[in-house]
């Protein structure tokens, strides 16, 4: 039960902004942390590199599939109960991996923690929209940073524990700690919110606009990147020879370039209402960034990692900015949101199994990095359509009003 001196506390922005910079941390870490010990895993587990991208795979569809749930769910129970039961289920779903040494449990792992994170992260873009309605931009660029952040931990600790002489399950079960620490923090600071309650059959009506479609589409052909990389990123570098600590401190430095561009990109496109030349933007540096990896990886790896990933945590949070600038209405734009990243995760998770079919088939991931560069250039034409002044137009004035 909620005490009124928690109600309290829950409004003030300081504390809000703390709970979402500690749910957001522990975002990522379950899909990072297995890539820079994917090798000991293989073997150890005996399963394949094909079988082992369902770590990634099967987390990003259910991070899709569930955010079209969400929003009923949001309105059948609340987002208050809603975020204290996934943040539950993801904290089993890392505990879980103590146990997963026979591989099949590993992978069930992966789809507990992603059913969980898809409810988390849809919510809350509607409970920023709701509750920080005059800095939209900044609190979406600190929530993105703080999710990329929770990545490059999960990326370094894990063979640091494995190097320490840690089992490589004991090393990811421990990050069922952090979740139990956001877990708590949710239950103390957060009230039930008055208007990100989704209404009754709105999913149904944005669904019935080729708006919604358009936003899904651009989110999982520009988002796409990541889930290839936070999956194969580090075993295309050891295959050139680096170490796991070596390359996990390479997906380490991809994430925390992430955080710095998912706080600074929203920042600097606060002040206007187009969105646009921000997400070219950020296309073209993915562009140069999969272009090094696939034509160049060893002239400049750092940089090629760093510039794509600007880009990508740009892509990331401009496009939840996108998705809320179109509907006034925290309690419509926030479903939207999670629509939108409903269908682009199902579409963003794709990528690491083409990549491990490019691999079995030419022994090399470089194929896959080339691959990206088409996806971005998709999205940059599909990004034309987001003019601001049509977005009343493109949603109606049903759900516009």
């Amino acid at each position: 039960m909620v005490t009124r001196g928690a109600k309290a506390r829950a409004s003030r922005p300081i504390a809000l902004t703390i709970l979402i910079v500690v749910i957001a941390l522990n975002l990522r870490p379950f899909l990072a942390a297995p890539g820079p010990i994917l090798a000991q895993i293989a073997q150890d587990t005996g399963l394949s590199y094909g079988t082992l991208s369902l770590l990634t795979l099967l987390p990003m569809m259910l991070m899709g599939i569930g955010a079209f749930a969400s929003p009923p769910i949001q309105a059948a129970i609340g987002t208050r109960r809603g975020l204290l039961l996934a943040l539950a289920f993801l904290m089993l779903g890392n505990a879980l991996r103590l146990f997963a040494g026979n591989g099949t449990v590993l992978i069930l792992t992966a789809v507990l923690c992603g059913a969980s994170v898809a409810f988390i992260q849809s919510a809350i873009p509607g409970l920023i929209k709701e509750k920080f309605a005059t800095s939209v931009a900044g609190m979406t660029g600190l929530y993105s940073a703080m999710i990329m952040t929770g990545g490059a931990l999960g990326a370094q600790l894990t063979p640091v524990l494995v190097e320490a002489g840690r089992s490589w399950t004991v090393a990811l079960a421990v990050l069922a700690l952090p979740v139990l620490l956001a877990a708590v923090s949710t239950a103390g600071l957060l009230s039930e919110t008055r208007f990100v309650r989704p209404e009754r059959g709105l999913v149904a009506q944005l669904l019935g606009r080729r708006r919604a479609w358009t936003l899904m589409a651009v989110f999982g052909l520009i988002n796409g990147g990541y889930s290839s990389l936070i999956a194969w990123l580090a075993p295309y570098y050891q295959a050139y020879g680096w170490s796991s600590s070596e390359s996990g401190l390479l997906i380490a430095i991809m994430a925390v370039t992430q955080a710095v561009g998912a706080v600074i990109l929203p920042l600097l496109a606060r002040n206007g209402t187009d969105r646009r030349p921000w997400l070219w933007a950020c296309a073209a540096m993915q562009a140069t960034g999969f272009a090094g990896l696939s034509f160049a990886p060893t002239l400049a790896p750092v940089f090629w990692v760093m510039i794509c990933s600007v880009g990508l945590a740009g892509s990331f949070a401009l496009c939840l900015i996108l998705a809320l600038d179109h509907l006034p209405n925290p309690a419509r734009a926030g479903p939207l949101a999670a629509l939108m990243q409903g269908g682009g995760f199902i579409l963003a998770a794709i990528p690491p199994l083409i990549l491990a079919r490019i691999h079995a088939a030419t022994e090399s991931f470089a194929g896959g990095w080339f691959m990206h560069l088409g996806w971005i250039a998709v999205a940059a034409i599909l990004v034309n359509r987001f003019a601001p002044e049509h977005y009343p137009e493109a949603m109606g004035p049903e759900l516009s009003g």
